[in-house]
């Protein structure tokens, strides 16, 4: 009897070994994420069989795919979405609600990353992530492995390359507009030899620019997922780094990618990833959007080649994390930035906008009206900028009056504009006072860039900049697509088990569901849980 309870026992904690075994094996030694910016699931469908077996179709047959993931706020753009999805919070919390801000003083924009505290390496820009409030992913990878851990990012603009590196990131490094090398900023410590070796070396971007030449990677008739192209003619575009134009262009060409990729295996080759006692992490950004001079038209044969040369760079990134870490080894994160923007022109005769509404005489009205309310020659309205009118605090605290008051007489002279559907004011926002209408303007924006009064135009109208110089010779209506644009997510290797859910998920769940699998805590500004099938897995 004794010796059978024995033998249950050493059974017992035999199974019990073997369970902690593989549950300290379930620990990811590398996480790769990779967002696309512009990322169109739709368009993942529609040019579904011009793909190999081992970019796209190897994320979606041997990943966990959820169909689509919402951001919950309007005005999405490359920046704000970055921050989503690495901090697990909406721009109300994370501090980034939009890529660039207004500076009414110096009468310029700038990016919202922009410090003049830090200097650029191989770049003139000065940034920073002091604006971004959350720690990120990164951030608490670092923190939990007491910086064992290595933690980098790379991505075509500074934007994407700094919210998905965080603060604490070893390094972050996207193109430079200007001189094509790989840029970083004085915040982080150090660049790897094999950056230098890239901005300086025989292969670097400005030796192989001149045999850089965009045309069709497949025959026209493979290019036929739109029956909406009319013309028979190839495309072809060339990139000369003696013009200003040149890398502005490149970065929104399939190049990019390929640059991306190029440093991405280089990281890959000589960082050591997935080697440490602690998981590393690196973050990756492609660019799937339109071409920058054709922004106007939006079904071409350049986007499907686009999608069908992005297919080839997934399939070597994914091969070579194989070969060097192992997929099971690895987490693979990918998805999109959840919006896809355009210009639109409309065939003669046909018009589908009900209007236009004037920013500039907006403010000038606005500013004549409380003038005639509180009977003082000042100017009231700051100025206008991103859908939001910020009036002149330093006059109104000056004249003693009540911000408050002041926000809600100009919302109901703005009320009565036409075109205008909705305007709320930032002490409304502020105190939580909202519903369904306003819910999306607290998310998506954050108190420290809020303006007094944000402005909904109705369906059909749009904001006429009456000041922008692009107006005399440009009259394309821009767009930013982000209600309609599906954003696949999927989490591929670790032992994660192949599945399709269709139940639509939340941009702030991506975060912590990613600190989750690595068992260290979530964001600071998290607020959702991870999602339950990656639970289960």
């Amino acid at each position: 009897m004794e010796y059978r309870v024995r033998k249950i026992l050493t059974s017992l904690i035999a199974i019990l070994a073997a369970t902690n075994l593989d549950a300290q094996n379930n620990v990811p030694k590398l996480v790769v994420y990779i967002t696309v910016d512009q990322l169109r699931g739709d368009y993942i469908e529609y040019f579904y069989n011009t793909f190999g077996e081992r970019g796209f179709k190897r994320l979606l047959n041997e990943g966990l795919v959820y169909h689509n993931i919402r951001f919950e706020f309007t005005n999405i753009d490359e920046a704000n979405a970055l921050a989503t999805l690495f901090t697990g919070s909406n721009p109300n919390l994370n501090g980034i609600p939009c890529k660039y801000q207004y500076d009414f003083e110096k009468g310029k924009e700038t990016s919202i990353l922009n410090d003049p505290d830090y200097i650029g390496n191989y770049t003139k820009e000065h940034y920073s992530p002091r604006n971004l409030m959350s720690s990120t992913i990164g951030d608490e990878l670092k923190i939990a492995s007491k910086g064992r851990s290595d933690v980098y990012s790379i991505a075509p603009n500074a934007e994407s390359a700094i919210l998905s590196a965080g603060h604490a990131a070893n390094g972050a490094f996207w193109m430079d507009d200007y001189n094509g090398k790989w840029a970083t900023t004085t915040y982080y410590k150090g660049i790897p030899w094999y950056v230098d070796r890239y901005n300086n070396g025989p292969e670097s971007l400005s030796a192989r620019l001149e045999q850089m030449v965009w045309t069709p990677s497949l025959p026209l008739d493979r290019f036929n997922a739109f029956p909406y192209v009319l013309d028979d003619l190839p495309f072809k575009y060339t990139f000369k780094e003696n013009t200003n134009e040149c890398f502005f262009n490149l970065k929104t060409s399939p190049f990019i990618n390929k640059e991306v990729n190029r440093l991405a295996l280089q990281f890959l080759e000589y960082g050591a990833f997935g080697s440490r006692t602690c998981p590393d992490l690196l973050a990756i950004t492609y660019y799937a959007g339109n071409y920058r001079g054709n922004m106007n038209k939006e079904y071409t044969r350049e986007i499907q080649d686009t999608y069908y040369q992005l297919d080839k760079d997934l399939e070597q990134l994914l091969d070579k994390i194989d070969q060097k870490v192992g997929l099971q080894n690895t987490l693979i994160v990918f998805t999109g930035s959840g919006y896809y923007k355009s210009e639109e022109t409309y065939p003669d005769g046909m018009q589908l906008t009900n209007g236009e509404f004037h920013p500039k005489r907006c403010v000038a009205l606005l500013n004549m009206y409380l003038m005639a309310l509180y009977g003082q020659q000042t100017n009231w309205v700051t100025g206008f900028y991103n859908s939001q009118i910020y009036l002149n605090r330093k006059a109104i605290e000056d004249a003693k009056l009540n911000l408050t008051e002041i926000q809600e007489k100009a919302a109901d002279f703005l009320r009565e504009f036409s075109g205008v559907q909705f305007v709320a004011t930032e002490n409304l926002i502020r105190q939580g006072v909202w519903n369904e209408s306003t819910s999306k303007y607290l998310r998506g924006t954050h108190l420290a860039h809020r303006g007094d009064l944000i402005i909904e135009l109705q369906p059909g109208w749009t904001f006429n900049n009456d000041d922008e110089k692009v107006k005399q010779a440009d009259t394309q209506t821009k767009v930013i697509r982000n209600n309609a644009v599906l954003t696949p997510l999927v989490f591929m290797g670790n032992g994660i088990k192949p599945e399709r859910i269709y139940r639509e998920v939340k941009a702030t769940e991506v975060a912590p569901t990613v600190t989750h699998v690595l068992r260290i805590r979530p964001p600071n500004a998290a607020g959702s849980l991870p999602l339950p099938e990656l639970i289960d897995n």
